[in-house]
């Protein structure tokens, strides 16, 4: 998939690489039916799915790391007319492709209607044949909202509108997620103010919550034995880092494991 040569301004040119036509880019695949297991040393078992759906290409490896932690675990409309998980790889594929498709149309990317279904056939194709994979946040993330309608209560994440430039709160958790696998912050050297240490761990909880990952320049903190304005000590930062290392064990052990990753599946 690739943007032709000859683009306009009015929007994006896109040719068919891998797709053809007519054809629907999950039937270019045959599929597989498996189960992803995770264990405990004595035996007992933690956690099982069966019926995952993957290209038969796919590893096992690969499975179980879409299973055990990609795959939306609540919310999802089922054929009955409840809400559960997601169970196959086409699922996925579609969520993520299809909203980068409607955020680019919405932002007038694409040149046409035809390049934007192009763009998301090559794509869909691209994840179903591993020759391209997003970011954990994207997999956690994207599409919940444009495509299961899975909104959730405001985590305090802001966003730039692309219509008038201002920055604006989100008013809810996914209709604006938060895709990014990296994020860098600062910290002052201040206990409980905003943009001081107790706030650190506020700001690292709601990144790490949707999959994310942070790196912190921590050169304001005063070291051990420096003097406070109220006449002690500081404690060092490695006492304040041991409450930030408890609140992010606390917060992968609820299901994400927050890490600055771009890892996607092998």
């Amino acid at each position: 998939m690739m943007p032709t040569n000859n683009q306009h301004k009015t929007g994006l040119l896109f040719s068919r690489k891998f797709t053809k036509d007519g054809v629907s880019p999950f039937d270019l695949f045959e599929y597989d039916y498996r189960t992803s297991v995770i264990k405990n040393p004595n035996g007992e078992v933690v956690f099982q799915m069966d019926n995952v759906e993957v290209p038969k290409q796919w590893s096992q490896i690969a499975t179980d790391i879409l299973a055990q932690k990609y795959f939306r675990k609540a919310g999802v409309p089922q054929p009955d007319g409840g809400t559960g998980r997601e169970t196959s790889v086409k699922q996925v594929a579609h969520r993520l492709a299809h909203t980068w498709r409607v955020w680019g149309e919405r932002y007038g990317y694409f040149a046409s209607g035809n390049d934007a279904q192009v763009f998301y056939e090559e794509l869909v194709y691209s994840i179903l044949n591993q020759s391209c994979a997003p970011n954990s946040p994207q997999w956690f993330n994207t599409g919940l909202y444009e495509v299961y309608g899975i909104t959730g209560k405001p985590q305090g994440h802001y966003y730039v509108d692309a219509n008038d430039s201002v920055l604006k709160k989100s008013t809810s958790a996914y209709e604006r997620p938060q895709p990014h696998a990296c994020f860098i912050l600062s910290v002052d050297d201040d206990l409980v103010n905003e943009g001081g240490i107790m706030d650190l761990w506020v700001r690292e909880a709601r990144i790490f919550k949707y999959g994310s990952g942070v790196g912190t320049n921590f050169s304001n903190i005063r070291g051990e034995g420096e003097k406070l304005s109220g006449g002690g000590t500081s404690s060092g930062l490695m006492s304040f880092l041991k409450i930030g290392d408890r609140a992010a064990g606390a917060i992968k052990s609820g299901g994400f494991h927050p890490a600055c990753s771009k890892d996607g599946l092998p």
